[in-house]
């Protein structure tokens, strides 16, 4: 079962209105758009989240940024065999 809709009417550039409508594809302008509007919400959450961790642990530096992205794309490389790219 669905989730229920309801109709809304927004503004938006007409640039950005006329990409979006280009690329939404069969599944038609109102379904790309909500995809984009539930990403920026993901989005937004999580950078809530980040607030209160370094509020409660301090900011996360740079080193540790990368050292997460080296084991994600190690983790990653696993995953499809890609051992060239895992070391």
């Amino acid at each position: 079962m669905s989730e229920p809709t309801q109709k809304y009417s927004i503004t938006m550039p007409r640039d950005i209105a006329e990409a979006a409508r280009a690329r939404s594809g069969p599944s038609g302008l109102s379904a790309y758009v909500a995809a984009a509007v539930a990403r920026q919400i993901e989005r937004d959450n999580l950078n809530e989240l980040i607030q209160v961790a370094e509020a409660q642990h301090g900011p996360i530096t740079d080193d540790e940024v990368q050292a997460l992205r080296d084991q994600l794309h190690q983790a990653r490389a696993q995953q499809t065999g890609d051992a060239a790219s895992a070391a």
